[in-house]
């Protein structure tokens, strides 16, 4: 059984990853009924929750159907990211997770993010005073380095682990690659392997297919998966995932009147927590995915994505379901 601190999470836990407009609590709840284990909430930032910008603040927001749910911070400032734990404590969530990966300009050029990668002394340093914070488990999420040739994992997840980590994920590639060529899972594998490691240790990056879990599992001995684009607008995703982890077969994929029915739930959910305008445009993201697939679909996609509001998208959803209501993949 696999522990974030006391926190049991299951013996190959999927990890829905931390992801800006994407992670909020109408998604989390879609794929926690699918067989997330842990759900993170998008990353905040330390900056922003200590002068209570709303855009900040509004993800703090958790709910007791997602449990066990980290919220997660970043921030390059040793005393704004104190602030921010304080702050972020008085949600309640079930563990505190420090954003150490992402690779995005606006965060690395204030220190923040990845940025933090160009000096693991600071990442030591803020992980260990937001440990000795707060009574939460603190976990980190981060990549393999700055660019290639500055690749210290093995020694930074030691590192981290030493005062006082609970758990770590891994994006395989460097901040350098962002989001491209292929992530590389064998810098990973070596954290695990290396026998002063003993808290759990994450694979994200490019794990999109049930296979590629299993792989992660057997072959690489790795704790867990983080699971991010591969969710996009698919929930189920979690859901194959463990089909295959138990049973080595892939379950059918949901039917078109099924994505329709869920791809309007979330709308609904959305335009309920974030509001009209805001709940319409940050849910046309996932349309492309749960409609992936479908031929002659081009013309319900652009509506999808440019209705103006929740009731025309509802109705083109129940056209969808009308229309498409015999089709196969």
């Amino acid at each position: 059984m696999v522990k974030i601190g006391n926190i049991e999470v299951g013996s190959f836990p999927l990890l829905l990853a931390p992801m800006e407009d994407v992670s909020d609590p109408p998604f989390r709840a879609l794929c926690k009924e699918n067989g997330a284990d842990v759900v993170y909430t998008e990353f905040i930032s330390s900056e922003g929750l200590i002068r209570d910008a709303a855009k900040s603040v509004i993800k703090l927001d958790i709910y007791e159907k997602e449990r066990p749910v980290g919220i997660q911070i970043f921030g390059a400032k040793l005393e704004s990211m104190l602030q921010a734990v304080d702050i972020v404590e008085k949600s309640q969530p079930d563990i505190i997770d420090i954003n150490f990966g992402c690779p995005v300009k606006k965060v690395v050029s204030k220190g923040a993010g990845a940025g933090v990668l160009k000096d693991i002394c600071l990442m030591e340093k803020l992980t260990k005073e937001l440990v000795k914070r707060t009574s939460l488990p603190v976990t980190v999420k981060t990549r393999l380095g700055w660019d290639h040739n500055s690749i210290k994992i093995v020694e930074v997840a030691e590192r981290l682990q030493d005062v006082g980590c609970k758990a770590i994920a891994i994006h395989g590639r460097t901040r350098a690659q962002m989001y491209k060529g292929n992530a590389d899972w064998t810098y990973i594998e070596k954290v695990k392997n290396n026998p002063r490691m003993h808290i759990p240790v994450f694979a994200n990056g490019d794990i999109n297919t049930p296979e590629r879990a299993k792989y992660i599992r057997d072959k690489l001995g790795l704790d867990g998966a983080m699971i991010g684009r591969a969710s996009i607008g698919n929930p189920w995703f979690f859901k194959c995932v463990k089909s295959f982890l138990n049973s080595n077969e892939e379950i059918q994929p949901p039917s078109i009147e099924e994505r329709a029915q869920v791809a309007k739930r979330h709308l609904e959910m959305s335009v309920s927590w974030k509001g009209e305008k805001l709940g319409v445009y940050e849910t046309r993201r996932h349309y492309s995915n749960y409609f992936k697939g479908i031929e002659n679909f081009k013309q319900y996609r652009t509506s999808l994505v440019t209705a103006p509001t929740s009731v025309e998208v509802c109705s083109i959803l129940d056209e969808i379901k009308e229309r498409f209501s015999q089709a196969t993949f």
